[in-house]
């Protein structure tokens, strides 16, 4: 069973960076996109970004595009997020997901979900 796990939540201001990361164990994910999608309080979980094993193309959300950069290191079975020029709407619980596809992720097909990180951004 693959098991994603985040890393590298906490409570930033507003304009501040966090970085996230992400390393699956139990399986080999070879092949395979991985994402993000982050629930706020009180709404309704959303698609963040997502990248195909190849590293091309990422798909971003329109409310993180140009903020946000999902990069991947396959050998290391790990993504990353790195979140730049933050703000109090960013504010959620960031899921790390493995799917069949980048586009399949941001359509919500989702092979496994990982238990979340909070992000915080205070204004």
């Amino acid at each position: 069973q693959v098991q994603p796990v985040e890393s590298g939540g906490g409570l930033v201001q507003a304009g501040g960076s966090l970085r996230l990361s992400c390393v699956t164990s139990g399986g080999t994910i070879g092949g395979y996109a991985m994402g993000w999608f982050r629930q706020a309080p009180g709404k309704e979980r959303e698609f963040v970004t997502a990248i195909n094993w190849s590293g091309d193309r990422p798909l971003y959300a329109d409310s993180v595009q140009g903020r946000f950069t999902i990069s991947r290191e396959n050998a290391k079975n790990t993504i990353y997020l790195q979140m730049n020029s933050l703000k109090p709407e960013d504010t959620a619980v960031y899921y790390c997901t493995v799917c069949p596809g980048a586009g399949a992720c941001r359509s919500g097909l989702v092979h496994y979900w990982g238990k979340g990180t909070l992000v915080t951004v205070s204004s």
